[in-house]
């Protein structure tokens, strides 16, 4: 399945736990989209929110954060690891 790094920007001041929060509150509907989120990291003092997730497309993946009340800002797909 095709892999998406996504970004949430504006969050300035997150906390972990909010974070946390966040993260759960995908999970929870994830499968609903076929989606499924691996990671997510935060950078409070820029706002800068990253999840990685796998994803029939970023459609799904946005779809599961609008509902899950935080739009993505970018979904960028993720062809190549290592």
């Amino acid at each position: 399945m095709p892999k998406f790094m996504d970004i949430h920007r504006g969050m300035e001041g997150l906390t972990a736990d909010q974070l946390k929060a966040a993260h759960q509150a995908d999970l929870a509907i994830e499968a609903q989209e076929g989606v499924h989120f691996e990671h997510a990291w935060a950078d409070p003092d820029s706002g800068d929110v990253f999840c990685l997730s796998e994803a029939p497309s970023a459609g799904a993946v946005q779809r599961v954060h609008e509902r899950a009340g935080h739009k993505a800002d970018e979904i960028h797909p993720v062809p190549l690891s290592v």
